[in-house]
């Protein structure tokens, strides 16, 4: 696992112990990044069930303004913050150990850019994750929550104000793309089932 591009490009990061955490693919990584693009650039991003920091990480190192990492394990905080240091970005980066659903309980005063969400896989967090965000508007006009999530777990969302703008899926794992513009009429990405 590494920084793919940016000005920490090609430190290597370190991982969780154990199986609670599933780093993300560098080529699913990078995938999401060119999907991206600009949109990082400036950006306030949130890092929800943040495991190693590695897509925080790399939006730090592609010029985000700011990244907050949500994590509920004491490992994993460790791991991002040792992670942080390894890529002298910890200067624009909060690590913050709590659930995530009482952070975003919290946080009604500040609106993100991306959000990243990659919770435990099979367990329903990421439908509650996004019902969450829903409710209580952290994410900024214009902006994207993105869902990584396995295929098999995949279901239409009755939201109110965030909507299905994209899909994309490599291999065993999707990215659901979601902003508060309206919906595809019939999705085509490559990744719709």
């Amino acid at each position: 696992m590494r920084v793919i591009a940016g000005e920490a490009k090609g430190r290597r990061l370190l991982s969780v112990p154990g199986h609670a955490t599933r780093p993300i693919a560098d080529r699913v990584k990078e995938s999401l990044f060119n999907v991206l693009g600009d949109k990082v650039v400036d950006a306030l991003f949130l890092d929800l069930f943040a495991g190693t920091g590695g897509v925080g990480i790399e939006a730090l190192s592609r010029g985000a303004r700011g990244a907050i990492f949500v994590e509920a394990s004491w490992k994993a905080v460790q791991v991002i913050r040792r992670n942080l240091e390894a890529t002298a970005l910890a200067d624009r980066a909060k690590v913050v150990r709590q659930d995530v659903f009482k952070f975003i309980r919290k946080q009604a005063d500040v609106q993100f850019n991306i959000i990243y969400i990659a919770p435990p896989q099979h367990k329903g967090l990421w439908v509650r994750t996004l019902q969450a965000l829903d409710e209580e508007a952290l994410l900024a006009q214009d902006g994207l929550a993105i869902a990584q999530i396995h295929p098999k777990e995949y279901e239409a969302l009755n939201l109110k104000t965030l909507h299905l703008v994209d899909q994309r899926r490599y291999g065993s794992t999707l990215l659901c793309f979601y902003g508060s513009t309206k919906p595809l009429p019939h999705p085509k990405g490559k990744g719709f089932p």
